[in-house]
């Protein structure tokens, strides 16, 4: 992605805040449920792909997890979170980076991913996406994605995106990935508008 990308979620940070863009969620219940659902522990290690200014890793901290990475575009995001934290920031490994240009200096047991690979429209920006996937989870690890739904938005503050039925989004990890489980979501936006999603959560293959 280039630095008007960059530039993009940067100015969406700053114009609305972290409470103030479409995704923003008091409390990350499905993400929380499914870690719980599929025995991730807080011994694991976790990155947080787009994360930005995410309460999942507050609620992590809080239920004890120690090992916790939060990878984003946008510096802003990345600020906002850790303003929010305060010390507690400190615990967390804050990484700004495009995803599709990022090489993972080591393993997590845990990938979680709420709507950013939506956003890669070009078929090069997904192979680089799932090829840092494929080199930064362990074997036996958890990868938690969301993407909007067929009948989900078009576009997403202002860009485009692809969106995935159940079983388009099951194709795209490949063979290495066995499928557990997927399921869809109504999300509400803090104005109230309705947003469908699509989740799945894969392990992968020893």
């Amino acid at each position: 992605m280039s630095s008007d990308m960059e530039a993009h979620w940067n100015r969406v940070y700053r114009q609305k805040g972290s409470n103030g863009v479409s995704w923003y969620q008091e409390k990350p219940t499905l993400s929380l449920a499914a870690l719980d659902r599929f025995g991730a522990r807080p011994t694991d290690a976790l990155i947080d792909v787009g994360g930005g200014a995410s309460s999942l890793v507050d609620h992590l901290l809080d239920r004890g997890w120690e090992d916790l990475s939060v990878l984003d575009l946008a510096q802003s995001s990345l600020d906002a979170a850790r303003l929010r934290l305060g010390d507690r920031g400190e615990q967390i490994v804050w990484i700004r980076a495009d995803i599709t240009q990022w090489t993972p200096p080591r393993s997590y047991d845990v990938w979680h991913d709420r709507a950013v690979f939506h956003f890669l429209t070009e078929p090069a920006q997904r192979s680089a996406y799932k090829a840092a996937l494929a080199q930064g989870l362990l074997p036996g690890g958890l990868v938690i994605m969301a993407t909007f739904a067929p009948d989900g938005p078009e576009k997403c503050s202002g860009l485009p995106v692809v969106r995935y039925d159940a079983e388009g989004l099951q194709a795209e990890p490949g063979d290495s990935f066995e499928l557990l489980e997927d399921w869809r979501e109504e999300h509400v936006t803090p104005w109230g508008d309705r947003q469908a999603f699509v989740w799945c959560v894969f392990r992968k293959r020893s």
